[in-house]
């Protein structure tokens, strides 16, 4: 019975998010591909039109902060994140950083420095945790379908 009452609420979701990423585009001056999911509590600023671009099939999670101007100089740093990349819940990330293709930042990581395609990293200050990782779409594992199939059956 919930989750037949919690469908009922996904057009309205749907719809909020897509206002939310046309206002990010269109008054924020964000680059963002129409296949990326963004949380309605994460926040971008940016401090001039491009700054900050985000490839297609990426996931950024809830209270992510993601900026390109550094505040203690007033210099405009692009952030570039790569397509299907996974930014966990309450992450950072700093001005001037790149973030490869197939990356997953863990949950509160502080990505200071430029992160390698297909990496996990995660901590204060994010670490390379593993490299090589197979990355799927919105940095979903691909192992994860088989794990899913073999603990429920």
């Amino acid at each position: 019975m919930a989750i037949h009452s919690l469908n009922r609420l996904k057009a309205l979701r749907q719809f909020l998010i897509g206002m939310r990423r046309a206002w990010l585009v269109r008054v924020k001056g964000i680059s963002i591909d129409p296949s990326v999911s963004i949380s309605l509590s994460s926040r971008f600023i940016a401090g001039r039109r491009n700054d900050i671009v985000i490839g297609p099939q990426t996931l950024v999670a809830f209270k992510t902060l993601v900026y390109s101007q550094d505040s203690a100089t007033g210099e405009h740093r692009p952030v570039h994140i790569g397509r299907h990349c996974f930014i966990g819940g309450g992450s950072l990330i700093a001005p001037g950083v790149r973030i490869g293709d197939g990356v997953i930042v863990g949950a509160g990581s502080v990505v200071l420095a430029d992160v390698p395609d297909y990496s996990i990293v995660g901590g204060n200050p994010a670490q390379v945790l593993r490299s090589n990782a197979d990355v799927g779409p919105y940095g979903r594992l691909r192992s994860a379908d088989q794990n899913v199939r073999q603990n429920w059956r």
